[in-house]
């Protein structure tokens, strides 16, 4: 790479206590990696560390330059969020970034990090769609879209799994170095172009925590005939309460209405079948309780994305095992 080369646009890499450290300097050789394919245009990539009173540059692709960030990220968490401290200095740095042009960005966890700043109020933001729940309980005027992979809000973009960092860099290499470079790139690197969505790898987490005891046993009995025809009046009886009264405290407890939360449970059972068995798809629609294949298939695509056999293609095991 040359070094008397002008870059076409610098970021900023934030390093947070317990930040991810793999996807600091995975960003930066991807950066680096690029300007190989570019035809000596090179994107500037420097460090950026967050202590309790201050951000300091400490390391710098392109040293002896002035600073202008057109992004600064910061990158995923290797706590859990309820584990995470506010960071009012590395929310100030990032307020300040922005309010001199630069694009503010996040990947996984680091999303809470973005969030202190208060700029994606009222905004759509994605995390980690096992993070989605807690980002919106603690952050409720961030609108999360914990689908997506990459969500580009202009002045704000973020990215969802931990290891979306690969996502968010090609995102960011095709827009500065051009959709050639990013696919060299990717192919060098042997991984996938940016994916638009999170569907496919999201799995449904039950909660059986609420308190609700009535509730929690209706739960268990959809569990434990999820392949039978079930009537809403059924579960009533189970739990013992009125049918306007179930609904409410089943939705609240759980986050979903019943036949939406019997879908989830019938097709992460589907998905486990795909991902280790050899069954025919319309064998496994039959015996999560779908008669119908060609419904089991929508509801399928709806919820997770792709279509049954191009999940099996992508995840299954059992024909690699065999």
């Amino acid at each position: 790479m040359s070094r008397a080369a002008a870059p076409v646009a610098e970021i900023g890499l934030l390093i947070y206590p317990d930040c991810q450290l793999s996807a600091i300097y995975g960003m930066t050789d991807l950066f680096r990696i690029a300007g190989e394919w570019a035809d000596g245009r090179v994107i500037r990539v420097s460090h950026w560390q967050s202590t309790d009173k201050e951000v300091a540059c400490t390391w710098d692709s392109h040293p002896g330059r002035p600073h202008r960030l057109s992004h600064a990220i910061a990158p995923p968490s290797l706590v859990m969020p309820e584990k995470m401290e506010p960071y009012p200095a590395a929310a100030d740095w990032l307020r300040a970034r922005h309010s001199e042009g630069t694009v503010l960005g996040s990947v996984c966890a680091g999303a809470f990090v973005l969030a202190e700043t208060g700029l994606m109020n009222g905004r759509r933001a994605t995390t980690h769609w096992a993070f989605a729940e807690q980002l919106a309980r603690r952050f409720p005027d961030i609108h999360v879209a914990d689908d997506r992979m990459v969500l580009d809000d202009g002045d704000i973009v973020t990215a969802g799994g931990i290891l979306a960092w690969t996502d968010l860099g090609l995102t960011l290499v095709e827009r500065f170095l051009g959709p050639a470079t990013m696919l060299a790139t990717a192919r060098f690197l042997l991984i996938d172009p940016p994916r638009s969505s999170q569907r496919p790898f999201a799995a449904f987490v039950p909660r059986f925590d609420h308190g609700d005891v009535a509730i929690r046993r209706a739960q268990h009995h959809l569990h434990a005939h999820l392949s039978e025809p079930l009537q809403q009046a059924d579960l009533h009886a189970v739990a013992g309460l009125t049918e306007r009264t179930f609904l409410r405290r089943f939705t609240a407890a759980t986050g979903h209405r019943p036949n939406t939360y019997l879908q989830q449970v019938r097709i992460a059972k589907a998905r486990e079948c795909l991902e280790r068995t050899i069954d025919p798809v319309d064998r496994i629609a039959w015996d999560v309780g779908y008669s119908d294949p060609a419904a089991f298939r929508k509801i399928f695509h709806k919820l997770v994305g792709t279509a049954p056999a191009a999940y099996r293609q992508r995840f299954g095991i059992a024909a690699a095992e065999g």
